[in-house]
């Protein structure tokens, strides 16, 4: 499954969601979030890998349909970072924090997709020999946010977004003035968020400081009745 386009969506639901809640149909509004989770929850439990792309807190938001789940898992503070500034990971960057396993060149992208057609297996091992075949080896750029990961954990490591903010203000008056431009660049995109979006998106891409809390949440949640 795959989008038309540079995007599998382009964020068409929130326009029909805003134009609903000025009208005052809130129970269209009920519907139409009983629907798109009913979705997500299959979507979730389906065994094909998937990844989205969620600027949720440039509208409003927070990441949701299982995103703040595979942020939390992130290495160190990644995924507040994320979460909070939505910025992009290019190839590269996802293959060296585990978001993907495979890399290749745009170019060979229709060649996979023919390949994988092909093939009459959903064992793992076969799709994944079939991957590798056309994979390419890549290395991160000098300007990605992962050569700055001791910085980002250390600002990212609080408990709240006002002392994260704090400490992006005083890291940029430590650091170096190529440490500066990111700390610039990232309260600027702090400053375009939701101010609640924020507050909402910090406490659920942060991991359970007991482990044990997981319980509340299991990774396999009961079916959800689905209405014709």
């Amino acid at each position: 499954m795959k989008g038309s386009g540079r995007a599998f969506c382009a964020g068409g639901d929130i326009v029909s969601l805003y134009h609903m809640i000025n009208a005052g149909k809130m129970e269209d509004c009920k519907e139409f979030f009983r629907t798109l989770y009913t979705y997500i929850y299959i979507l979730g439990t389906c065994l094909k890998p998937h990844v989205f792309a969620t600027p949720e807190t440039l509208i409003g938001f927070h990441p949701d349909a299982g995103v703040s789940f595979f942020l939390s898992h992130l290495p160190g503070q990644l995924g507040e970072y994320l979460g909070l500034t939505v910025e992009k990971l290019n190839g590269a960057e996802m293959i060296s924090c585990g978001l993907a396993t495979h890399y290749a060149h745009s170019s060979k992208l229709a060649l996979i997709e023919e390949q994988l057609g092909k093939l009459d297996t959903d064992d793992p091992s076969v799709i994944e020999n079939s991957l590798e075949k056309y994979s390419d080896l890549v290395c991160l750029d000098n300007i990605s946010v992962l050569h700055r990961i001791e910085i980002l954990d250390k600002c990212f490591s609080h408990d709240t977004v006002e002392e994260i903010i704090d400490s992006l203000f005083s890291q940029e008056s430590e650091t170096s003035k190529t440490s500066d431009a990111w700390c610039i660049s990232t309260l600027r995109r702090l400053k375009e968020a939701s101010p609640l979006g924020l507050k909402v998106s910090l406490k659920s891409v942060s991991p359970f400081p007991d482990t044990q809390n997981w319980a509340f949440f299991p990774l396999s949640p009961p079916p959800l009745p689905i209405r014709n």
